[in-house]
């Protein structure tokens, strides 16, 4: 087996950035494969990598190289022949960088699946060709439109076991729409593929010629990347307050500087910001990375922001534009994946983790359970693993957040249990 000497001539040469995607799907629909397929095609592979793999294929009695064990790193993993944990990979076409997650297929593992939807912008549902749309399919789709991720493609794989027969592909992709419907998912294309045989992975192949639409490659460096969805405002959680101690330097002796990481939008010199929770109001000074001067911040880049009055502000502040500054919220609604063994308790006290701030949190109430399976809500009064609920939270101090929906960095946040230091909860505001 060799590598292609190029991509498809096809591709556009342009920097469409970064792209975070996950896949996901049920166990043995081939997950691992896809991705290896991507990585082996891409040529992203080193040689010292795929020697060691095509060994260990041979060991197995395999007649071609097992491109699942670029992924299945676990020792678990491969001892099992599953995905258990999630493994990331990084690859690159030249016209775009990717990270990919290879998300387990297990319901057991539902919590897993969670943490890489939470990052990516575009997840990749698998549905095996011969066993069609089946509750994990379901399950997994649910849980990555509750995570916010806009783009889904559905690959329907394993269509050379069903002698690439369109029938196959248009009765799944019939029976998907119908479910996608009910959840209201939107935007979602199907991909007809063999990710043995490499069929509508990068190359078209010889197979499915009845399929006129872009192969997998094509949709992925077009899909928008997360910044390019909408346009966000400015936000800043403040990680640190930079004082430096050289007072001997008349430079240096009056810097104070707020140093984080712009999580969306963008700010400029000049411009009128307000730091929450206090609510006071200035303005831009300086932007600063690694002491050169920037005239415009935006979204993804760490920098220093100096300002023009002095203001008590320390970590876990936020600066926002003056004019779309949102009220500090010291109680939040929220969609909770309870992620530990020991139930979520009612009686005790977590700390939430939003960006740059933790404050003191107890449960307020559970308002609904939601079944991932019927997708039915039901009453409950405690959460156990891989639940999936409506709760609300009462906060010891405020924190400035938005929703979700609206921003994926500050309305999102993690449950800490105080006792232990572990994640026990991931949480989106409502």
């Amino acid at each position: 087996m060799s590598a292609p000497e190029h991509l498809p001539p096809h591709l556009p040469e342009i920097d469409n950035g970064l792209l975070r995607f996950l896949t996901c799907g049920s166990v043995d629909d081939g997950k691992s494969t896809l991705i290896g397929r991507l990585l082996y095609d891409t040529k992203a592979i080193l040689a010292d990598t795929l020697h060691a793999i095509a060994n260990t294929s041979q060991k197995r009695g395999l007649d071609a190289v097992d491109l699942s064990l670029l992924t299945d790193g676990l020792v678990a993993e491969r001892e099992q022949g599953i995905t258990i944990d999630v493994a990331y990979r990084y690859f690159s076409t030249g016209t775009r960088k990717y990270i990919v997650a290879d998300a387990p297929g297990h319901e057991q593992y539902t919590r897993n699946m969670v943490t890489a939807a939470s990052t990516a912008n575009l997840a990749i549902i698998l549905v095996d060709a011969r066993k069609g749309v089946l509750a994990q399919t379901r399950r997994h789709s649910v849980i990555a439109h509750l995570m916010g991720i806009p783009h889904l493609v559905v690959a329907i794989n394993k269509m050379d076991l069903m002698n690439h027969d369109p029938a196959v592909f248009e009765r799944i992709r019939a029976d998907y729409l119908d479910f996608a419907a009910q959840i209201g998912i939107g935007d979602v294309q199907f991909v007809p593929m063999s990710a043995l045989n490499g069929d509508m992975i990068v190359e078209r192949g010889d197979q499915l010629g009845w399929y006129a639409g872009p192969t997998l490659l094509e949709i992925l460096e077009s899909a928008s990347s997360e910044h390019g969805e909408r346009d966000e405002r400015f936000r800043f959680p403040v990680q640190y307050v930079c004082r430096p101690q050289q007072a001997d330097d008349p430079m240096l002796h009056d810097f104070r500087g707020y140093m984080g990481r712009v999580e969306s939008g963008e700010v400029a010199v000049g411009d009128a910001v307000t730091v929450l929770p206090a609510g006071r109001a200035t303005r831009i000074r300086d932007i600063q990375i690694g002491g050169v001067s920037l005239p415009v911040a935006i979204a993804d880049q760490s920098v220093t922001l100096l300002l023009e009055d002095e203001i008590d502000i320390s970590r876990g502040d936020m600066l926002v534009r003056a004019d779309a500054a949102s009220a500090p919220k010291s109680a939040i609604r929220a969609k909770l994946c309870w992620l530990s063994e020991t139930p979520l308790d009612a009686q005790r006290r977590y700390l939430i983790r939003h960006t740059t701030r933790d404050v003191k949190a107890k449960l307020a109430n559970i308002h609904h359970l939601l079944d991932i399976t019927t997708l039915q809500q039901r009453d409950a009064t405690m959460l156990v693993m891989n639940d999936i609920a409506e709760v609300g939270f009462r906060l010891a101090q405020p924190i400035c957040c938005d929703t979700y929906a609206e921003n994926r960095a500050t309305g999102a946040f993690i449950v800490i249990d105080e006792a232990t230091n572990n994640t026990v909860g991931a949480g989106m505001i409502l």
